[in-house]
């Protein structure tokens, strides 16, 4: 109840922001408005993550891993702004209001993500993923692996309405502080 009536309300708040930001994207880079992936979600569902394009697609002079970094050359000159300020992902919005996803939760993993560490996987799956959490609100892309691991399953363990309002709360702060933000 508290993800789809909180996602409702930023919907309606955010439109008049998303339909310039659909409009600005189709004019420029690749002209492809959203961006959809696969991921896995509760119980090992998969679904479509969407979020705002911000990067080039199929360039045979570009590689890179599915985690970017600072000055990374596939960011468009536009998405690099809707990247820091986070706002590619408000079309996440959407997948809370489908129940792909929550508000607050481990962020969702891309297919074989994880699978490496023992229980890691097993263990995030019991919640749904979220569009932040506590490594999201404790460094972003600033924290190394093991620390993104350990905040997800601390949260997994700990969850609580409370912790789920206080996260929100930070997601604001940090948002605005843009660090970590690639």
């Amino acid at each position: 109840f508290f993800d789809i009536v909180l996602s409702g309300v930023a919907i309606l708040i955010l439109s008049p922001l998303l339909i310039p930001i659909m409009i600005a994207l189709k004019c420029t880079g690749e002209h492809y408005i959203f961006y959809g992936q696969t991921r896995i979600g509760r119980n090992n569902g998969y679904f479509k993550i969407w979020k705002f394009a911000t990067m080039l697609l199929n360039s045979p002079n570009m590689t890179g891993g599915l985690h970017t970094t600072h000055g990374d050359p596939r960011i468009l000159p536009l998405g690099g702004f809707l990247r820091k300020t986070k706002i590619n992902e408000l079309p996440q919005l959407f997948n809370v209001i489908l129940g792909d996803m929550s508000l607050v939760g481990p962020r969702p993993l891309t297919v074989g993500e994880g699978r490496e560490i023992p229980r890691f996987v097993d263990r995030r799956m019991l919640v749904r993923p979220g569009m932040t959490g506590l490594w999201q609100v404790s460094g972003r892309s600033n924290l190394s692996e093991a620390d993104r691991v350990r905040l997800d399953l601390f949260y997994v363990a700990n969850w609580s309405m409370v912790q789920d309002l206080l996260i929100v709360a930070k997601t604001v702060r940090a948002v605005l502080a843009s660090d970590g933000a690639y």
